[in-house]
């Protein structure tokens, strides 16, 4: 079998949710390939993976190459949720996974989430009401914008250290219960208890030269780059860097491949201009309480060029959900859009931080008609003309084997 030999950054070019998990899976399925590095983001990942003889699961903080035994490593840009691993880890043992925290390893300087930063999210989105941004209930948020304004927010490393894991524990708990009430957590010593035994489980160290140096990695990227913390659409947004530049600064040169679907789907609130009743519905991704209504639409070219450009642009593509368009005979593809009067094919971006101009392409966006959709005759040739790169894996189902990986195309990409 041809083998991948050069490091892929994968990522999202939409709102999440555009087959992340099966492309590692199916990279990883080259083999060999040396670890997987989550490079942003946390448990509020979903990323669904069916395995060839029908087994399935849902990765959050575990790679989406763990059914072929590949490692994962949190890397310093992951927030890291003890908790949710071990009730992860618990659901791979179930389905043959021998030693799943035997595969993971996580940097020392990674924040860890935590029970009250999760149930704080909860209360501060509930007070939100009709008004809310959108939200996984995780407390991803909540603990990166915790740890801005405390320096002793609580990290990886701190799970060697008992007493400054406890010390720094009690703060987030009694400064979040300050500001947000009484929150829906469990007990202080539980939790101390359960994080201490991560760090008995999981190897931990800044591994990502040495992962490197051992062969082929996967970067694993977290929800989609209209969500970026900088470039999505504010204040619809997470509080995490989506595009590649977390797995750049880890790995120069990292091979770019951007993922998208042939329509294009969000979850929640927040601009969807293409939206429409496709008559596509997805087992995985229904209505949630955090989340809100899983909504699709068109093929966005508009909204997914601009995230191409955000990126710095894109080396490859996997384009997901091939099959859909022979289920769905009125899906096309939207051009552009017509705002007050206007053509309009592009979104100018604007300066990393510029929140401002990310609010007022929200409220371009939320004034955004879309032109009337075509229908492509080859859905990946014009994918592929629209983004400005090759597709080097065709998906047309839920499992690796329903790919079609052009290996050869994908280790000749210049980087």
């Amino acid at each position: 079998m041809t083998t991948l030999d050069t490091h892929v950054a994968v990522v999202d070019l939409g709102y999440g949710d555009a087959g992340k998990g099966t492309v590692v899976d199916t990279l990883c399925a080259q083999g060999p390939v040396a670890a997987v590095i989550r490079f942003n983001g946390g448990a509020q990942a979903g990323h669904n993976v069916v395995t060839p003889d029908g087994r399935e699961h849902t990765f959050a903080q575990f790679g989406a190459g763990t059914f072929h035994g590949v490692p994962t490593h949190l890397s310093r840009f992951a927030v890291v949720d003890p908790l949710a691993l071990a009730a992860e880890a618990a659901h791979l043992r179930g389905l043959g996974v021998g030693d799943p925290f035997g595969l993971v390893s996580a940097d020392p300087d990674a924040l860890l989430a935590t029970p009250w930063h999760a149930a704080a999210n909860r209360v501060r989105e509930r007070r939100r009401g009709r008004a809310r941004h959108g939200s996984c209930g995780m407390g991803v948020g909540q603990t990166v914008e915790y740890a801005l304004s405390n320096a002793d927010a609580p990290r990886v490393a701190d799970v060697r250290t008992p007493a400054v894991l406890r010390r720094r524990l009690a703060a987030v708990r009694d400064r979040l219960t300050a500001a947000y009430g009484p929150l829906d957590a469990p007990p202080l010593d539980d939790v101390v208890a359960a994080f201490a035994a991560f760090g008995a489980a999981v190897r931990i160290g800044a591994l990502v030269p040495e992962l490197l140096a051992a062969g082929p990695c996967v970067f694993e990227g977290a929800q989609g780059v209209l969500l970026d913390e900088w470039f999505g659409w504010h204040p619809y947004t997470t509080w995490s860097t989506t595009t590649f530049a977390n797995a750049a600064a880890l790995c120069p040169g990292v091979l770019r491949l951007g993922v998208v679907r042939t329509y294009t789907t969000r979850h929640g609130a927040g601009p969807l201009v293409t939206e429409a009743d496709l008559g596509l519905p997805e087992p995985h991704n229904g209505t949630g309480e955090w989340q809100g209504a899983f909504r699709t639409g068109h093929f966005d070219a508009v909204a997914h060029r601009y995230a191409a450009e955000v990126c710095g642009g894109l080396d490859a593509l996997a384009i997901t959900h091939l099959d859909a368009p022979g289920r769905a005979p009125a899906l096309g593809i939207c051009r552009g859009y017509t705002v007050d009067g206007a053509a309009l094919t592009r979104l100018v971006p604007g300066r990393a931080g510029d929140l401002a101009h990310q609010s007022a392409l929200t409220a371009l966006l939320e004034r955004a008609v879309p032109d009337t959709p075509e229908r492509p005759g080859d859905w990946r040739e014009a994918i592929e003309d629209l983004l400005g790169a090759p597709a080097v894996i065709e998906s047309r189902g839920p499992r690796f084997t329903d790919k079609t990986v052009h290996v050869k195309r994908l280790s000749s990409v210049p980087t």
